[in-house]
């Protein structure tokens, strides 16, 4: 059997190579195309995670299961000629969450499916989150009923993954952030403590061992923990390594752990850099990433605009627009203020609650016609500057061709480097 590439992650730091790895948190096509591009030259694995609403047994927001988030991403790596022994697939916020709304019972057999399909179809790094009440329960559960959930999704699992395969590893933990960033401004956090960070690994370890599961539990390789770094719809709080001083000191007590620390994006490279260095191994970023690609979609958008106006006559924004307001679900209850202020948060929230709309057919057909208008065309250099201006230098100096489809992938690889470089210092 293959050994997990992520089994030694604690160790990492101590010898020679990456110290720490990016979780590529996103099931955008070209998103996923760039986080390969970006690796491929690295010596780092690829780790590519799918969160528990995009992907599920029900299809999650994506329409894809497991099984088929996993074709999906290896049919991109063989288009972008990325090895698939550097790929590791990973499952996050795995637990009740898409049914929280259910009672625990019936949210947790879900979940038990959910998992077991994960484990079954190959994903080899698995978050299991319990923290979320379900219906009649309080919004955040103890520690000790959060980690008897765990240690029975860690149970199930096992059971579904193949014995011939590489034996996953498992992220543990109970201050777990919100999936996809706050829902408001956020000007202070409060820092998970030492003490808490050793309570929830102590209560873990006892739950899997009563569960049967301390084989499970010997490959549990890390701990969900609050940093103090988080984003909301307007603001972004930055890493303050002081802060974090005594949690990270913490992992001392804990051999063989690391930390994970979520909600990273928009970080700058010094903050990654500073969170791998005080033991945060694992950089989740998700949102990030598909921020980046609007910005760049919209900057060709209005490039287009302006080279084919008579031929360019149903704008993306227009389009997205229309796609949200019809399907208000995803954005509705977390965006406040005005009718504009809401309509603004809509396309420029940190939060990019967008992304769940890229998938919508009519979000897809915008978008390929709008690389279709521009398929072939050198796009001059001062409408690059003027819509697409971070991008600019590196065409000016020959560096990134002109082209649409080129662009949008420089702007998402250039974020992803950020978290390349905080790895392989």
């Amino acid at each position: 059997m293959t050994d997990n590439p992520l089994k030694s992650i604690a160790g990492w730091r101590y010898r020679p190579g990456p110290s720490g790895i990016p979780s590529i948190c996103t099931a955008h096509a070209m998103a996923i195309e760039a986080a390969m591009r970006c690796t491929l030259p690295t010596p780092l694995p690829l780790l590519i995670e799918a969160t528990c609403n995009q992907v599920n047994q029900d299809g999650g927001y994506t329409g894809m299961t497991p099984a088929d988030f996993r074709r999906f991403v290896e049919e991109i790596a063989a288009r972008v000629g990325f090895p698939l022994q550097r790929l590791i697939l990973g499952g996050d916020h795995l637990g009740p969450n898409p049914w929280k709304s259910l009672p625990a019972d019936q949210a947790m057999e879900k979940a038990e499916v959910m998992i077991r399909a994960f484990a079954a179809a190959g994903f080899t790094k698995l978050h299991l989150d319990c923290s979320m009440g379900c219906a009649g329960e309080p919004v955040a559960l103890d520690d000790a009923t959060t980690a008897a959930r765990a240690a029975r999704l860690a149970a199930a699992a096992e059971a579904a993954r193949p014995q011939d395969g590489i034996a996953p590893v498992y992220i543990i933990g109970t201050e777990v952030p919100i999936p996809g960033g706050a829902m408001e401004e956020i000007e202070t956090l409060e820092v998970t403590s030492p003490e808490a960070a050793l309570t929830t690994f102590q209560v873990h370890r006892q739950a899997f061992a009563d569960a049967g599961q301390d084989d499970a539990f010997a490959r549990v390789i890390g701990l969900v923990v609050q940093p103090g770094v988080e984003f909301g719809n307007h603001n972004v709080v930055d890493y303050d390594p002081e802060a974090a001083r005594d949690l990270s000191a913490a992992l001392a007590r804990m051999p063989g752990l690391v930390y994970e620390a979520h909600s990273t994006d928009y970080q700058t490279r010094g903050a990654l850099g500073a969170l791998v260095r005080d033991g945060f191994a694992i950089l989740k970023v998700g949102p990030g990433l598909t921020f980046v690609l609007r910005e760049a979609l919209y900057g060709l958008d209005a490039i287009a605009g302006e080279l084919f106006p008579d031929r360019h006559l149903r704008r993306l924004r227009e389009v997205m627009e229309e796609v949200m307001l019809d399907a208000p679900g995803n954005w509705d209850r977390y965006y406040h203020g005005s009718d504009a202020e809401r309509a603004l948060q809509r396309h420029f929230s940190y939060s990019d609650r967008i992304r769940y709309y890229w998938p919508q057919p009519a979000a897809e057909q915008a978008v390929s016609a709008l690389f279709a208008l521009l398929e072939g065309v050198d796009l001059p250099e001062t409408l690059i500057s003027q819509y697409l201006g971070g991008l600019y230098p590196d065409v000016r100096a020959g560096r990134l061709p002109p082209r649409a489809r080129d662009l949008v992938l420089a702007a998402v690889e250039k974020l992803a480097q950020d978290y390349v470089a905080a790895c392989c210092p």
